[in-house]
């Protein structure tokens, strides 16, 4: 399946951050960002090539200065919006705003069940404390919120208190995020990621916990499908530059945050001709098995696992997910 255009564009405002996560993908980058004319010019095209979601991300959304300009904008030309947060900035009259300028959801970092495990990740004393408030506050000010948890190696047993913490305070969904190896996360990677096989005890448990869960669970990593869990998805394997797109603060375009490649800027390729003619994106559409993906039995359902982290770790699209627990297309001991 081929989409005219991306189902949801992510789009990265600014750059700018209050905080200094061990994981980042984007700390210490730095990108010119462009003048609001040309920002409201990307949401009409978004909207006229029916895009259907934009998720603003960065950098801190809230720190951008002209965040709810643009997505009261957006909302008004039939653009479902929403945007991730670390809820430093989100406090009541942040929460009405965004209430007022009609985001769809808002998605709250929590990557710990207590300040000790949330605080040192975030590298920003308080921001636990802070998040669990950002929130009470969207919840009070009627705006639907989910949590992105990140899971790593000092959360992954407490991953379960994330998801009970943030269902007490109304949270919609929380989403399970893999380790990409992106940025600084490939800097900490060592320390931070876990191996195949404890990935994979982790999603066998976490699967059987969400029967019983008080959030719905999601998760976004394509691995996941060695446990039979991607029958039925739109796209089989990674979805961006399938379903997704990642915009820059210059207009630039990348298939996603965690791949670094400029397949074209919206303002002058436009996103039409991005989309139908990257030679980048029909490569990751089109991937072609190396490696130990060679006859394994299951590539067909998870087309090599997450090209952005297959990227990060060995400089190719078509490189087994690091991640994979299996070895030479057969369970790992």
């Amino acid at each position: 399946m081929e989409l005219s255009a991306p189902l949801t564009v992510n789009w990265t405002l600014s750059y700018a951050c209050n905080f200094n996560c061990r994981h980042c993908y984007s700390r210490g980058q730095t990108r010119d960002e462009l003048g609001l004319g040309d920002v409201m010019k990307i949401v009409d095209e978004l909207a006229d090539c029916r895009v259907a979601f934009v998720n603003f991300g960065g950098g801190e959304p809230l720190i951008y200065p002209h965040l709810f300009e643009v997505a009261t904008h957006a909302t008004s030309r039939g653009l479902k919006v929403s945007m991730n947060t670390n809820g430093w900035k989100l406090d009541a009259e942040a929460a009405g705003k965004i209430a007022k300028a009609g985001f769809r959801s808002v998605g709250v970092s929590i990557d710990g069940a207590t300040a000790e495990v949330h605080d040192h990740f975030r590298s920003r004393p308080g921001s636990f404390e802070m998040a669990l408030k950002a929130l009470e506050n969207l919840r009070d000010a009627g705006v639907d919120s989910t949590v992105s948890a990140v899971i790593f190696r000092d959360n992954v047993a407490q991953y379960k208190q994330i998801v009970e913490q943030a269902a007490e305070r109304g949270v919609s969904t929380v989403y399970l995020h893999n380790f990409k190896c992106s940025g600084r996360g490939m800097e900490n990677r060592e320390a931070l990621d876990l191996k195949p096989d404890e990935w994979k005890a982790f999603y066998e448990d976490a699967l059987k916990y969400r029967e019983d869960a008080p959030a719905k669970l999601a998760f976004d990593d394509p691995i996941i499908a060695l446990l039979g869990e991607a029958e039925g998805g739109a796209v089989k394997g990674s979805t961006c530059g399938k379903l997704s797109l990642h915009l820059e603060p210059d207009g630039d375009t990348t298939p996603c945050g965690f791949i670094p490649l400029s397949v074209g800027n919206i303002l002058t390729d436009g996103l039409k001709a991005i989309w139908k003619d990257s030679d980048v994106l029909q490569k990751m559409r089109n991937k072609e098995p190396k490696g130990k993906c060679v006859g394994c039995d299951a590539y067909s359902e998870c087309l090599g696992g997450c090209t952005a982290r297959a990227l990060a770790v060995t400089g190719s699209f078509e490189e087994p997910d690091p991640h994979c627990w299996k070895s030479d297309g057969t369970e790992s001991a």
